[in-house]
């Protein structure tokens, strides 16, 4: 079942068909407690609504805040190492990996997300610059894992790179943070094994193709969970981004018009084109 948010309300799709919701369903998942999802699920309307051809919207409430976790794939530690080598904080992110406290951090809220569709952007006063394709969870307020969806954490790898204490500087900005294109519903919908693929082209020509898997996650989402509902709570849930394990060379950075597609297997495709 995915939900998705569009501009003129919600549809659920099952099985190949649309039925309409009613308005707010998004905000009474994020909020439920513990063991409420399902009952909620089960009281959604079923009236048949044609399809539509509105904005698709980031199927996340404005006031629900989005984290990201890093340095959770190898791919990631290395790309984090080398960016910060010059600097002298490459060890951070080498400790990081192995330790026991996942890092985390604030990302975007839910009103400033870009749908599928929409444009990302880079900052103008950076010089290295690369989408991050990351599997994105949906938590509620009591902790738990109730959806998933596709995450695109565009990062400044030239401003992270300089100085570790500029990581807000380098992932929060405005058109920074892409969600969609959909909200996969159920903690066992999504395959342990699931791919993960990133795409970027430039006028027709593809300038980067890879992909990972969700084996190659090194902590559990639960484990990932846990730390940051510790010491701290979210009333409208929450979503949190996992982590990239596919990451461009050092010879690669986005620029106006590029369109960078990202795939998870059982989701979808989040497509956005940089502004």
């Amino acid at each position: 079942m995915k939900l998705h948010c569009l501009e003129r309300g919600l549809l659920l799709e099952n099985n190949g068909e649309s039925h309409g919701v009613e308005n707010g369903l998004l905000e009474r998942l994020f909020q439920s407690g513990r063991g409420e999802v399902d009952g909620i699920l089960e009281s959604v309307g079923t009236g048949v609504v044609s399809g539509s051809d509105g904005t698709v919207l980031p199927p996340v409430p404005a006031d629900t805040e989005i984290w990201a976790a890093g340095v959770t794939y190898l791919r990631s530690k290395s790309a984090r190492m080398e960016e910060s080598e010059e600097a002298g904080g490459d060890v951070f992110y080498d400790l990081v990996y192995d330790a026991e406290r996942p890092e985390l951090f604030f990302k975007s809220m839910g009103y400033r997300a870009v749908g599928h569709g929409g444009e990302i952007r880079v900052r103008e006063d950076s010089s290295w610059d690369v989408p991050e394709p990351e599997l994105t969870l949906a938590i509620n307020a009591g902790g738990e894992i109730f959806g998933f969806t596709i995450g695109n954490d565009v990062s400044s790898r030239s401003i992270e790179g300089e100085n570790p204490l500029y990581l807000p500087q380098a992932k929060v900005y405005n058109g920074s943070c892409a969600i969609g294109p959909c909200l996969l519903l159920g903690r066992e919908a999504l395959k342990n094994e699931a791919s993960i693929k990133l795409k970027i082209t430039r006028d027709g020509e593809v300038m980067f193709d890879d992909a990972t898997d969700l084996t190659q996650l090194k902590r559990s989402l639960e484990e990932l969970v846990e730390a940051l509902y510790r010491e701290l709570d979210f009333p409208n849930g929450a979503m949190l981004m996992t982590g990239t394990g596919v990451v461009p060379g050092t010879d690669f950075t986005l620029t106006s018009g590029d369109v960078v597609a990202i795939e998870i297997e059982g989701i979808g495709t989040l497509e956005n084109v940089v502004a």
